[in-house]
């Protein structure tokens, strides 16, 4: 990830229903699921959010139901990163699936403030607030991973493995 991003910060438990409501489940599109993403925790996001952003927020981030939609509505919104003390199974699956990086570090999210720049090396797992300079290491994904990530999701960098061969 190359830039920075403005954070936005929840707190513990942010679950699917209001990542995106389940009235807006009828939709597959990327663009309308992004126009309704977060406005149950807070109206104001889809306003507020810009690409690159970055969402913090404490444990059990995207608890709730197993549906991809949570994190396809979040990277559709900007945001290009999800940091968290923690996130549901399920969930953590599914944005490595649709190609949205998440890092859990709990001494980032202690110390990262809503509004706050953040920029983050993905591959080496480091975060650095730079509001404060303040720098954190989180546990970087495997190189197989980071090829899921980067090609945009798991079924991309399948297509762009048999395209290869």
């Amino acid at each position: 990830m190359n830039g920075k991003g403005r954070v936005h910060k929840y707190g513990n438990d942010v679950d699917t229903d209001v990542i995106i409501p389940a009235r807006y489940l009828n939709t597959s599109s990327e663009e309308e699921l992004a126009a309704h993403c977060m406005e149950d925790i807070d109206s104001e996001f889809v306003k507020k959010v810009k690409a690159g952003d970055v969402i913090v927020a404490q444990d059990n981030f995207g608890c709730g139901s197993s549906r991809e939609h949570a994190p396809i509505a979040i990277k559709a919104s900007g945001i290009m990163l999800v940091i968290a003390n923690s996130f549901a199974r399920i969930f953590y699956r599914n944005a490595i699936n649709i190609g949205l990086p998440i890092l859990e570090c709990p001494e980032a999210v202690a110390s990262i403030s809503d509004g706050d720049e953040v920029t983050c090396d993905l591959a080496k797992g480091i975060i650095v607030n730079e509001t404060t300079g303040a720098r954190f290491q989180a546990q970087p994904f495997p190189p197989f991973i980071r090829k899921i990530i980067d090609a945009g999701g798991l079924m991309k960098s399948i297509s762009d493995q048999t395209v290869h061969e």
